[in-house]
């Protein structure tokens, strides 16, 4: 049987400012990539967004981005390799000690919006961002889009690594994701979504948007916790993909 984890960002609220319902997707992910406060989040949101999803038996991940929070941490910085790293450990120590008051081990990291999509490509952030992860703990999982500079990054430092698929996002031909300024950036039709993941998680393959299929390694799939219809996707990409023999379930 084939199986996959499925991860959503999550805790991305900030003081009084929230977005629609989004613990209630903790019922149905495996693992939760929890934003550290400098994109999105805050220390109460931190300490409540780790309770739920420990009460929901579901593996906690880091979610560090740029220090952008009027940006959603989407827009790139000019940053280097050091700020890279400093950015990373800082952020990761700071859910991590949440955690270490549940007595709960941390299973992964997982880079937010421009950050992520920046260690993508750059081999020398991709690389800061590695040997961040690893200094903090060896075990750590590092979660990077799939075939891209971080994975690879984190291969060579001997990380564990765990290639991300999105359900809703389309694809280059060069495996990278369509950039949010473009219009046919995400994938809102849920049969469409659920059908680009069966593909991605089975055959390895997904269809670019110049219509060449892109060979990827499908180890977990992204879906995000503040859409319009957040909620029912995730359930619907949970039951459509153990319907198609697909076990949904965490790395540790």
């Amino acid at each position: 049987m084939n199986f996959v984890d499925l991860n959503c960002d999550i805790g991305e609220d900030f003081g009084r400012y929230t977005l629609a319902n989004q613990k209630e997707i903790l019922k149905y992910v495996t693992s939760a990539n929890i934003a550290c406060g400098f994109h999105a989040g805050d220390p109460s949101v931190m300490r409540e967004t780790v309770k739920v999803a420990l009460e929901n038996h579901v593996k906690i991940g880091a979610h560090p981005g740029l220090p952008d929070l009027v940006g959603f941490g989407r827009r790139e910085m000019a940053i280097t390799y050091q700020e890279a790293y400093d950015m990373v450990v800082y952020q990761v120590g700071a859910l991590q000690a949440f955690l270490t008051i549940e007595g709960e081990k941390m299973q992964h990291v997982k880079p937010h919006g421009a950050l992520y999509n920046m260690a993508a490509k750059d081999p020398e952030i991709a690389e800061a961002i590695a040997k961040a992860v690893y200094d903090i703990s060896p075990d750590l999982i590092l979660f990077g889009l799939a075939s891209s500079e971080l994975t690879k990054a984190g291969e060579k430092i001997g990380l564990r690594t765990a290639h991300v698929v999105f359900a809703d996002r389309t694809y280059q031909a060069d495996g990278t994701l369509t950039s949010r300024k473009l219009p046919n950036a995400l994938i809102t039709n849920h049969d469409q979504a659920v059908k680009q993941v069966i593909r991605m998680v089975k055959e390895g393959k997904v269809t670019s948007c110049q219509g060449t299929d892109v060979s990827l390694r499908a180890d977990t799939v992204c879906i995000h916790g503040d859409g319009e219809h957040a909620i029912d996707f995730a359930k619907y990409i949970k039951n459509e993909l153990q319907n198609n023999g697909i076990e949904v379930k965490s790395f540790i």
